[in-house]
């Protein structure tokens, strides 16, 4: 073997450099080069999958027979329909989030709702002491879990091989290191090779691995941008930690969709799957109230109700402040301007505070609609008709543009109980079916005049 020589890999996009950088030229950002290991092997060019045929030869499209992929049912149906599913064999996912958020919460849940499947815990950041006072905690079967306390990838590996186990969650990638390469753990070179040797033994005993890992402080996966593309699945957990609720997102999924998403409650006795967060998200006192507006959101195929809540006040200093929780402030500036140029609002001199209520962070625009309402319920002091929901993505000449999903909103707000959904008038489709009365707006101003006329 070579010697080993010393390259400069940008933590961020992935860029590689031959000596240190300040700024990376290619995604633009600071102090993100690292240090990594280049060791030169003679067979370079030879696969890493050892299931890979090296001798395939190339097939016609239609001469290939498709068959679906077999699916482990985790029995948690939000994770499921996350995964695509269910979890396949010899997949290797990734799970992101902030610290405390709930990863390894999650993971050790699912292990023990495994019941008769044999699972094992590999954690190289708590003991199974540790372990074992979370595991009381939750709520499962742990007869046939066992855990281990290593940083080791070797011993990690020799352990799955002596169990033999139906799913292998590590925690986390940064915590372990192989002895195949000498670099400090958690660096560039570790993460990076723990993840393909990771990969490697997945694909050919056909185990289903779960690693679990970091994020840096702009809230994307910590390690080279490399770990992303070597695993099959990247699943993003997050959620403002002051509030219940956590939301599971697919960033990428070569089984499935990356549309869904998984919605959590956290309790005392672990996770629970919320089956239908618009009831959870939606407050029973809010008949009466001003500056409260019902949307009909959708966030990846999934619909629920969401409840937009403003509050607009004089401005006590000289310059108003604008400020949203749950929702894009860059929009917000957009919407007021609209207010203001298209409806004769003036809000120049006023604060003007935006909350999604339930901690969620949400990027449909079909909600624009439903904030403006909210500011404008609060500017007039005047409650919305609680039986009346909205949807419409507002564009810059006051007009109410077409969503998607629009069946799949009315259906929701249906369910639940609401008597009106407003929505733009050029969205097509044959609404007669439903019982809930839906009205048909072109511009913010006739949807206010509805609004307040109720």
């Amino acid at each position: 073997m070579a010697k080993p020589s010393i390259q400069y890999v940008c933590s961020s996009c992935g860029a590689k450099a031959p000596q240190m950088l300040g700024r990376c030229p290619v995604c633009g950002e600071w102090g993100t080069y690292e240090e990594e290991v280049v060791e030169k092997d003679r067979n370079i060019g030879i696969s890493r999958y050892r299931n890979i045929d090296k001798k395939a030869t190339p097939k016609r499209l239609q001469d290939i027979v498709a068959t679906d992929e077999m699916r482990i049912d985790l029995h948690n149906g939000e994770l499921n329909r996350v995964l695509g599913g269910g979890l396949v064999p010899g997949s290797l996912v990734l799970l992101g989030g902030e610290p405390g958020i709930g990863k390894s919460t999650l993971a050790l849940q699912v292990l023990m709702q495994q019941g008769e499947r044999k699972t094992f815990y590999a954690s190289g950041e708590e003991s199974v002491r540790q372990l074992k006072l979370r595991a009381e905690r939750l709520a499962g079967n742990a007869e046939n879990l066992y855990i281990s306390s290593e940083t080791s990838l070797e011993r990690i590996l020799e352990q799955v091989k002596e169990l033999e186990p139906d799913v292998v969650v590590i925690d986390s990638i940064q915590t372990i290191g192989t002895e195949a390469v000498e670099a400090t753990i958690g660096s560039l070179t570790q993460v990076k090779e723990c993840a393909a040797r990771i990969m490697e033994f997945a694909k050919t005993r056909n185990i289903p691995f779960i690693i679990i890992g970091h994020i840096n402080k702009e809230g994307s996966l910590a390690g080279p941008k490399v770990l992303e593309h070597i695993v099959d699945t990247v699943l993003q957990f997050e959620g403002d930690r002051q509030y219940m609720y956590r939301i599971l997102r697919a960033q990428k999924n070569r089984f499935g969709s990356t549309s869904e998403l998984g919605i959590y409650e956290m309790r005392q006795d672990g996770l629970r799957e919320v089956t239908n967060p618009s009831e959870l998200l939606l407050s029973t006192a809010r008949e009466g109230l001003s500056g409260i507006a019902i949307a009909a959101a959708v966030e990846g195929v999934r619909p629920f109700m969401i409840e937009v809540q403003a509050l607009v006040s004089s401005a006590a200093y000289g310059t108003p402040q604008r400020s949203s929780t749950g929702f894009d402030g860059r929009r917000l500036n957009m919407l007021l301007a609209v207010l203001e140029k298209r409806v004769g609002f003036k809000l120049l001199q006023k604060d003007v505070f935006l909350n999604i209520a339930g901690g969620l962070r949400v990027d449909d625009t079909a909600i624009d609609l439903a904030v403006l309402a909210a500011v404008l319920s609060s500017n007039m002091d005047i409650a919305l008709d609680a039986a009346t929901c909205l949807c419409g993505e507002v564009g810059l000449a006051g007009e109410i543009r077409s969503v998607n999903r629009i069946e799949q909103r009315i259906a929701e707000a249906q369910k639940l109980g609401f008597k009106r959904i407003i929505i733009p008038a050029d969205q097509k489709g044959d609404f007669s079916r439903f019982s809930i009365e839906v009205v048909p707006v072109r511009k913010v101003t006739d949807a206010f005049r509805l609004l307040i006329k109720a």
